[in-house]
């Protein structure tokens, strides 16, 4: 059993910068690919970033590349994503999810993959 614990989300103005943290509790956390989500009201929840357990792959969804970054510091078994550039449409609240691998370097980008979630953090970007 894995917890996760998001925080660092609030009210941005467009253009700002947030970085949203997702504290890890319970089992190794090394050895969980882990994900951002993120959800609109009234939308789907969708994928916005994933790392490999290493943190040795990285992949996102195409609206945020350039300007998120997701990392994990294993030591402190928390992951990070940095979102610079923020748009109104960024607006939703986030959630990280984990999924357990063997494989070093796999990473996740479908919700339905991912064992464990977060209780999720409001961003909200103005205009």
């Amino acid at each position: 059993q894995v917890q996760l614990v998001e925080s660092g989300g609030g009210l941005v103005q467009a253009g700002g910068s947030l970085r949203l943290s997702c504290a890890a509790s319970g089992r190794t956390f090394s050895s969980y690919a882990m994900g951002w989500f993120r959800q609109a009201p009234g939308k789907e929840r969708d994928f916005v970033a994933a790392i490999s357990w290493t943190g040795g792959s990285t992949y996102y969804t195409d609206s945020v590349k350039g300007r998120f970054t997701i990392s994990r510091d294993n030591a402190k078994n928390t992951v990070y994503l940095q979102m610079n550039s923020l748009k109104p449409e960024d607006t939703a609240v986030y959630y990280c999810a984990a999924r357990s691998t063997l494989s070093a370097n796999y990473l996740y980008t479908h919700r339905r993959e991912y064992d464990y979630w977060g209780q999720g953090t409001q961003v909200t970007v103005s205009s």
